[in-house]
């Protein structure tokens, strides 16, 4: 695309940029931190500098949904390890994948902070997960964690493709570097857990779980790694990720969904915390990164009500759940009678923590419905 072609879209489109991003599968595994209403924001109300950055952004991701990015699926098919096994690529600033190897797993440290924190917390999402649920690995089989750094020019985003991680850089006006944040790499390897377990379509509300599933996992990864209670926790996605000249303080909120920024660039956190705020929307695969407010906050009240680690009561009834419990289509109805049975299974009938589940979802507008 021409300059004068850019310049055309940035000054008259939103409504063809709705058209262009939308016309992806929905059924496509490859899954981004940041949505594409964010980049579609900053082409209606950033400066020229940063609508450029943006719309380079969408249209790569749409290049990358349309991809078949099956590679590496074989070997893990075949595999089968105990032991913790990175990779950090350095995709030097272009598209390609995988890039240059520039540390293996025992490595001795090179290639800047970049590079070492995606090694370190690739590595913390991994011990989480062995240490807390005993599962080896993304895929059970002790799949290699691979991650490829320095993608693309100014790339604001990170995502899980089918098969390793990827992070851009950032444009430096509007986002820094996506490894900086532990919880968006523990968010995105989730979303390879659940490609092995739940299969959640990415769109609607099983979309919207399977992002909210990712929130939940990647925030216990971050407490897990700093050791906190739930009441120490600030129970932010992707804190730390804006540059200092966005008003925000994180990409979702937890606790408080809708909170987490409100800037003239970028707009306001669009999420919901109760179902009678649901946004039925066409854009978004269907509000995925919207809508998974309301599970969000869910998990966020009953992790405050049963207090301690997270990850020992709430997590392990949300982690069963999505590993034993949930299927491709489920929904939030599906989600909250799921949670409430495992509850009652793990910790008995009039539990306090069956009751804490209940009461959560409760409040997010969704009433417990048994199963006969």
């Amino acid at each position: 695309m021409n300059r004068r072609e850019i310049d055309v879209v940035l000054n008259n489109s939103s409504e063809f940029i709705d058209m262009r991003c939308n016309s992806f599968n929905s059924k496509n595994k490859i899954c981004f931190i940041i949505p594409e209403y964010v980049n579609k924001k900053i082409v209606e109300k950033g400066t020229k500098k940063q609508k450029e950055h943006a719309w380079k952004n969408l249209i790569l991701t749409e290049q990358l949904r349309g991809r078949r990015l099956v590679t590496g699926l074989m070997s893990s098919m075949f595999s089968v390890s105990n032991k913790l096994d990175r990779t950090i690529f350095d995709a030097e600033n272009s598209e390609n994948l995988p890039g240059t190897v520039v540390r293996h797993e025992g490595g001795k440290p090179k290639g800047g902070k970049t590079v070492t924190e995606a090694y370190d917390y690739s590595g913390e999402t991994y011990n989480f997960y062995k240490d807390i649920f005993e599962r080896n690995s993304i895929d059970t089989r002790g799949m290699k964690l691979d991650s490829t750094v320095h993608y693309g020019e100014d790339y604001n985003n990170a995502f899980w493709n089918g098969t390793q991680m990827v992070y851009g850089d950032g444009d430096g006006e509007i986002f820094q570097r996506f490894t900086k944040s532990i919880d968006v790499i523990g968010h995105e390897l989730t979303h390879g857990v659940t490609q092995y377990e739940a299969a959640l379509e990415y769109e609607g509300q099983p979309g919207a779980l399977n992002e909210s599933f990712s929130d939940v996992l990647g925030s216990l990864v971050k407490q897990y790694a700093l050791k906190q209670k739930a009441d120490k926790a600030d129970w932010l996605i992707g804190a730390g990720l804006f540059t200092n000249k966005i008003k925000g303080i994180a990409l979702r909120s937890m606790k408080d969904p809708g909170s987490a920024y409100n800037d003239p660039t970028i707009g306001k956190d669009p999420q919901p915390g109760h179902m009678k705020n649901y946004v039925n929307t066409s854009s978004d695969n269907g509000g995925v990164h919207i809508n998974s407010g309301i599970p969000n906050r869910a998990f966020y009240l009953t992790a405050i009500e049963l207090g301690g680690y997270a990850w020992e009561k709430a997590g392990r009834i949300w982690y069963i759940t999505l590993t034993e419990r949930l299927r491709e289509r489920s929904n939030f109805q599906k989600a909250a009678n799921i949670t409430y049975e495992v509850a009652s299974t793990l910790y008995g009938r009039g539990s306090h923590e069956e009751k804490a589940v209940k009461n959560a979802w409760n409040q997010v507008g969704i009433e417990i419905k048994k199963v006969k």
